[in-house]
């Protein structure tokens, strides 16, 4: 557990961090380029080795108000780490503590990895479409179904290793710079050692990784909304102008500005506050250990599930609205608000948020416990 003190250390850090990307985030997300520049910033600052959950929810959350981009990256590698670390094996012990950027390949509707038995291992050969910051980080782990028992095994790889290369097919409108394009795996080795375990789907406690996920986008979503909001409030302060009929001399006494920052700033704010409180549920459920019931696990999920509801639709409102905020003149290409919407337009298609919807609906109405998925 991380102190008071240290908390506040790592938020300085990351206020620090996050002062240095707002610098130049709008010329980065137009060049669009491998994010190996912002992860290098990543490890310089000390942040990948931060072991403290409530920390690392915290500051993925100031990093992605700044930079939506390189938030993603930091809370997939909480995120891998993490997840590592619910299969009670020694390959899932000591992957935090060093300033290694870890990404994971493991995109549950594409179950395109093989993975052969060997002396000595295993081998892996196939591809995946998507692995977010795969391509900048500096070991991997990667799912893949076995070719003799369809068991799902999940493991642990050097991101450079032989037979591994790298798409760069990421060509989206949003989150341009998070490396989430494909990685092709020809006839590559994976040591016994390095194996993390089989995944039980069955299995509560290992069914947490899902609910991992949908977490760190919640997380995300709100970060959006309050990077947007943070940015639209510095141009309407010193930029906008008020409307001719609105009686005030400057845009911040306008009411209907006010008024309408007052509920961005308030849903956006409960979004935070539901999603810090998912994320402290979720806390909960993986110290429960191997002792995790079925009933608890689907608590968590709903909890997880209502934040994702929450934070998706506050997310796509606030980057909208945030122009009405600031006038026509503020869509000019050089300001790049626009990147705020097409961020969250893009990451909230992650997956189908009715689905989260539904399960919190069933959970309240029946008590039906979400399923055991990659999602869910």
């Amino acid at each position: 557990m991380t102190s008071t003190d240290g908390r506040q250390k790592w938020l300085t850090v990351a206020e620090e961090l996050a002062t240095a990307l707002r610098v130049d985030a709008a010329e980065r997300d137009r060049r669009g380029a491998e994010p190996a520049a912002e992860v290098d910033a990543l490890r310089r600052s000390g942040v990948l080795a931060i072991g403290d959950w409530a920390t690392q929810q915290a500051v993925t959350r100031v990093v992605g108000a700044a930079d939506a981009n390189v938030g993603h990256l930091l809370g997939y590698h909480y995120l891998q780490v993490w997840r590592s670390g619910l299969f009670d094996t020694p390959a899932g012990d000591n992957l935090s503590g060093a300033d290694l950027f870890w990404a994971g390949v493991s995109n549950p509707l594409d179950a395109a990895l093989e993975l052969r038995p060997v002396d000595g291992g295993f081998e892996v050969t196939g591809r995946k479409t998507f692995a977010t910051g795969a391509s900048v980080a500096d070991r991997l782990v990667v799912s893949a179904t076995r070719t003799d028992n369809g068991d799902k095994v999940t493991f642990t790889l050097d991101a450079k290793a032989e037979g591994i290369t790298y798409a760069g097919d990421w060509d989206n409108i949003g989150q341009r710079l998070t490396a989430s394009g494909g990685v092709v795996f020809d006839h590559v080795h994976v040591p016994a050692d390095q194996v993390l375990g089989v995944h039980d789907e069955t299995n509560p406690r290992l069914s947490l990784a899902a609910l991992g996920f949908q977490l760190v986008l919640a997380q995300l979503y709100v970060a959006m909304a309050e990077g947007a909001l943070a940015e639209a409030a510095q141009y309407t302060r010193t930029t906008t102008r008020p409307w001719f009929l609105s009686g005030v001399d400057t845009a911040t006494a306008d009411p209907y500005i006010l008024g309408t920052y007052g509920e961005l700033v308030s849903e956006t704010q409960a979004a935070g506050f539901l999603t810090d409180h998912a994320s402290d549920r979720l806390h909960q459920a993986s110290e429960r250990g191997a002792d995790l019931t079925a009933d608890e696990r689907a608590e968590t999920a709903a909890a997880i599930s209502s934040a994702k509801v929450v934070s998706t639709k506050v997310a796509n409102q606030t980057t909208s609205r945030v122009f009405e905020l600031c006038g026509a003149r503020a869509t000019a290409a050089g300001y790049a608000f626009d990147r705020f919407w097409r961020n969250a337009r893009t990451l909230t298609l992650h997956d189908p948020v009715s689905y989260k919807a539904r399960e919190v609906g069933a959970y309240f109405l029946t008590g039906e416990h979400a399923p055991f998925t990659g999602y869910s």
